[in-house]
């Protein structure tokens, strides 16, 4: 079926966007996650991917010209298919219907237009992947002064912790989204503008023209309210926002948000000590920053009384419980399982590492010796398609780096043309910024085939799940000093597991277990690896 490709919204202030470049065009065959077109926005030249597969069947803006968001931008679909209907009208008016409720507000039931001296901030959309966002913290509270480039708030998308800074200068009259609240992309965020500016009349403009705002403000006032003082709409606002009525949590059990966890752990405070002021008792940020208690020195909580902590699903858990239930119960999975004697690697490491500033480990000889691997068997380093297998002529290595909140792959582009040195220092530039959460989508775009490595932990065998849309990907167990046979006799040996993961739509048994006989020979002679 045809799919509507509609101008993005790539910031939170575009209005309209220019198509400066198709890099498709009509006839073309598309893939998801290729770049479609160069879109100029108010802020800079993005590019743009395709979330669908098929035919490019029609382009609505030309290169050079600008239309609105949500304009018809392209269509996508199978060879042939009769699209008039969708050009005709109805489908594409269906289609943005639900992006702009607007045009379906009575003209009775908001403004006419947003009062002057006001900005509606909305949930930017950070990633090419992003469906909504969780704020980790609020850098400004409401009645703070807000310079156009001040650092609004933190926000966390699937793939990372961001900074969100403001486009407009003014007075932070509203926050839509309380810290460790998610929303969906374009959501009532914040409202910026005039200090004296009508909050009231604002809000009611803002849930009138954006569905996802209307959620937030039925849901979020759940604290007693404040009485109305004599002054405008705003008061009650900011009095509802900067000091929320504290609720006492009578369930037993401490409810703590993510954050706030975090911060408890980094400053020895025990939960069970702080009195949480939100929704249900719940302990926010603040009652961290405020709390007054001895840390763990003191413990308030009475002996024998049971406790949790309900963390909740952040986008990047989120995200990896869909993917991997995806990947797990579409593909069929299978294992291959192969022991490599690790001596002559463990010399080739120690004759490496003698010259001067050269450092490798062995996860940079498994990626190298990988690498090489993929590029003898084209077959595994491959992507399934429902018409079709896609056979990956270069080697783009995900390397599985665990982080606090999960799981991120960032990508070693053309793993088999770099040096070791190389792949160490990059993998060990990405696992440093993964913790950080400071990778940009790209670095973590377009990998071939994947490796997880749990040697580190001692973990000498295990399966993990296929990175889609990869076919296969790689477990790497730990060496294990170990009595083995050689020539007949029992000596003492270094041993290490790899399982391989192989979608057995792709990837035939055969074709593993060859490919792991190239990795094989790579791994017990790694000095062929440099030849």
């Amino acid at each position: 079926m045809a799919e509507i490709i509609n101008m993005p919204r790539l910031s939170d202030t575009m209005e309209e966007g220019t198509v400066a470049t198709w890099f498709k065009k009509v006839g073309d065959t598309v893939k998801e996650g290729d770049i479609l077109a160069e879109i100029e926005t108010d802020k800079a030249t993005m590019e743009f991917e395709a979330f669908h597969e098929g035919e490019l069947l029609h382009i609505g803006i030309e290169e050079g010209q600008t239309a609105p968001v949500d304009a018809l931008l392209a269509i996508i679909g199978q060879k042939g298919e009769d699209i008039s209907a969708l050009l005709g009208g109805g489908a594409v008016a269906e289609a943005t219907s639900e992006t702009a409720p607007v045009e379906v507000v009575e003209a009775s039931s908001a403004p006419a237009e947003l009062p002057a001296g006001v900005e509606i901030i909305t949930m930017p959309r950070l990633s090419d992947t992003m469906e909504e966002g969780t704020v980790a913290s609020w850098l400004k509270k409401v009645g703070d002064t807000v310079t156009e480039g001040d650092i609004l708030a933190e926000i966390e998308t699937d793939k990372a912790t961001m900074e969100f800074e403001a486009f407009y200068g003014g007075t932070l009259l509203h926050i839509g989204i309380q810290e460790g609240e998610s929303a969906k992309v374009d959501s009532l965020l914040a409202i910026i503008g005039d200090k004296d500016a009508d909050v009231e009349q604002a809000l009611a403009f803002a849930n009138a023209s954006n569905a996802p705002a209307v959620e937030v403000k039925e849901e979020a006032p759940k604290a007693a309210p404040a009485p109305t003082p004599a002054t405008p709409a705003p008061a009650p606002v900011a009095a509802a926002v900067a000091a929320p009525t504290p609720v006492q949590n009578t369930s037993g059990r401490v409810i703590a948000s993510p954050l706030a966890k975090r911060l408890a752990e980094e400053r020895g405070i025990q939960l069970a000590q702080v009195q949480g002021s939100g929704d249900g008792g719940r302990i926010i940020k603040r009652d961290i920053e405020h709390f007054k208690g001895g840390g763990m020195a003191v413990s308030a909580a009475p002996q024998g009384i049971e406790s949790v902590v309900e963390l909740a699903n952040n986008q990047m858990r989120k995200t990896i419980a869909k993917r991997l239930g995806a990947s797990k119960f579409t593909a069929p999975h299978y294992y291959l399982g192969v022991e490599f004697d690790m001596e002559n690697a463990m010399a080739f490491r120690q004759q490496y590492n003698s010259m001067p500033d050269t450092k490798i480990s062995f996860n940079d000889i498994v990626v190298k010796a990988t690498a090489k691997a993929l590029k003898a068997h084209p077959e595994v380093n491959s992507r399934w398609f429902d018409d079709k297998i896609v056979q990956h002529q270069h080697v783009h290595m995900g390397v599985a780096v665990a982080v606090e909140d999960g799981l991120v792959v960032p990508v070693v582009k053309f793993a088999d043309e770099l040096s070791l040195p190389q792949i160490g220092a990059q993998v060990r530039d990405y696992a440093g910024r993964a913790r950080e959460k400071k990778l940009t989508p790209a670095e973590m775009d377009g990998s071939t085939f994947t490796i997880s490595n749990l040697g580190m932990f001692g973990i000498e065998t295990f399966t993990s799940i296929i990175n889609q849309p990869n076919s296969a990907i790689l477990s790497v167990g730990a060496i294990v000093e170990k009595p083995v046979v050689k020539n007949g006799q029992i000596v003492v040996g270094h041993t290490m597991k790899m399982t391989l993961a192989c979608d057995h739509r792709s990837v035939d048994g055969a074709t593993g277990a060859q490919f792991l006989q190239t990795l094989k020979g790579f791994i017990e002679n790694p000095i062929t690896m440099l030849v």
